[in-house]
């Protein structure tokens, strides 16, 4: 069974759009996907799925739309860390589910294999990447594993 066949936003039906529960899912099995050396280096980083940006985030992020965030890496990134400075708080990504939604509908039907199931792992892949200090072309390489 391939990875779009066994999307979770496809087993339980696209006729209602899936709530947090599929998404915490999808953002599950995405992670799962991503090769194992990466996913085992990454160490203890959360993953969040909330509808949408809270106000704060979009203020500080200068973006008024909250339509236009996807998903969100808050944290310290490996590139930046010092061990005389332990981190206040965990490293997370934020994947916003409205604004995922609404990419999702703009785009499957432009890109044949296009699913729900793809864009979250783009996302994560993307977000994660942040917290490597990776460039696009390495988060193109993970994506492409």
């Amino acid at each position: 069974m391939t990875a779009a066949e066994d999307d979770p936003a496809r087993r339980y039906g696209n006729l209602v759009a899936p709530g947090l529960d599929v998404f915490d899912a999808i953002a599950d099995q995405a992670f799962g996907s991503l090769p194992a050396a990466f996913r085992e280096a990454i160490g203890p980083v959360a993953i969040r799925v909330e509808d949408f940006p809270d106000d704060e985030t979009l203020a500080e992020m200068g973006i008024e739309d909250p339509f236009g965030l996807l998903g969100l890496y808050r944290g310290v990134p490996l590139t930046e860390r010092s061990l005389t400075q332990p981190q206040a708080w965990p490293d997370m990504v934020f994947l916003y589910r409205r604004p995922l939604l609404d990419a999702w509908a703009e785009t499957e039907g432009e890109a044949a294999g296009s699913t729900l199931y793809d864009l979250i792992r783009h996302v994560l892949i993307h977000e994660i990447g942040h917290h490597y200090g990776f460039s696009d072309e390495d988060m193109e390489r993970i994506e492409a594993d």
